[in-house]
């Protein structure tokens, strides 16, 4: 049996009892982690596919160690300008071993994760109501506002929505006489 699963912004194909070493994770060695993105889970005879995730499914793994990955040199230079610059890397990862694949009737990490969706949503739709509401006092704004600090181009718009003819040969001031 096999899972893949997202941990620390990547995806992995694990099995149990296998060491993994992903990114750093803010978990202290020794204690045991619960991943619910799983994505995809094997079990011999039975391929469950998630769209993005299984619900209910869960991956557990204990924390075995912090450490650094390999040096990583990165080397860089253009010919004939004298500019070379050599740097080096070492990303932080975490060891874990995996302990258990759940593929049903896990329960989610925690409640607070679930909320989050929720207040998406709501933003969602009070940003799909902003436009409306900007293009309402955009026209309230309109006629209130002085009309002397428009463009002449601005005035034109302005002229040509309320349905005055004649206004492409005017001058700025006669556009705005008009349109008072």
């Amino acid at each position: 049996m096999y899972a893949i699963v997202e941990i620390a912004g990547h995806q992995f194909k694990v099995e149990k009892d296998q060491k993994v070493f992903v990114n750093r994770l803010a978990t202290e060695e020794g204690k045991k982690v619960s991943f619910d993105n799983v994505l995809l889970i094997d079990d011999g005879s039975n391929v469950t596919v998630g769209a993005p995730a299984i619900g209910g499914a869960q991956v557990g793994a204990k924390v075995l160690k912090h450490l650094k990955g390999d040096k990583v040199i990165v080397f860089k230079k253009k010919r004939r300008k004298g500019y070379r610059v050599k740097n080096g890397h070492r990303q932080a990862l975490t060891e874990i071993q995996i302990e258990s694949i759940v593929a049903s009737g896990a329960k989610p990490a925690s409640k607070a994760e679930k909320a989050a969706p929720e207040k998406e949503t709501k933003k969602v739709e009070s940003k799909a109501a902003a436009p409306k509401a900007e293009a309402k006092s955009a026209k309230k704004e309109e006629s209130t506002q002085d009309l002397s600090k428009l463009t002449v181009a601005e005035l034109k718009e302005i002229a040509k929505a309320k349905g005055i003819t004649g206004y492409s040969s005017l001058k700025k001031a006669e556009l705005i006489a008009a349109l008072s």
